[in-house]
């Protein structure tokens, strides 16, 4: 849709697949960081969001996912998908951009998921959640499923 999601997605992932480097750097730069909330009904009718929940960025399974969602991330844009890592030890981001520890801690009491553990949910326009795993998943899955909701049809004949 617009470059600033493509390059948001791929400084995402630029953090989560070499975290030392860049991470480090940024916790350690005397820049400040602006942190912001993050509210998942501000984004019901506008974006699917993409949660990955995960104890912290050397997780095995989180970074198993993360390599999964870097190999798509175009999709993303075309499916109004916005991904959110919401990490336990670490900090936590939407769309590229920090958000602060108390909207991580919301999303986890929202889906009742415990700061030791890997889960991956998919909520759709509608604020539904739509798949929920415990184990990494295939990004062809996740698109796939979203492509066969009606929103998604709409939008995909009237893009036409």
């Amino acid at each position: 849709m617009n470059n600033s999601v493509l390059i948001a997605l791929t400084l995402t992932a630029s953090i989560v697949l070499s975290p030392v480097s860049i991470a480090g750097t940024a916790q350690g730069s005397t820049h400040a960081i602006k942190m912001s909330s993050f509210n998942l009904s501000s984004q019901k009718w506008q974006n699917r969001v993409l949660l990955v929940f995960a104890p912290s960025v050397d997780n095995r399974t989180y970074q198993q996912q993360m390599q999964l969602l870097q190999e798509q991330k175009s999709g993303f844009t075309d499916r109004d998908l916005i991904l959110v890592q919401v990490l336990a030890t670490d900090k936590s981001y939407a769309n590229g951009q920090l958000i602060d520890e108390s909207s991580a801690a919301k999303l986890r009491d929202r889906f009742g998921v415990d700061q030791e553990n890997f889960r991956i949910i998919l909520v759709g326009k509608d604020g539904g959640v739509k798949r929920s795993d415990t184990t990494p998943v295939q990004v062809r899955a996740i698109f796939e499923q979203i492509d066969a909701m009606p929103m998604r049809q709409q939008e995909m004949r009237s893009s036409r």
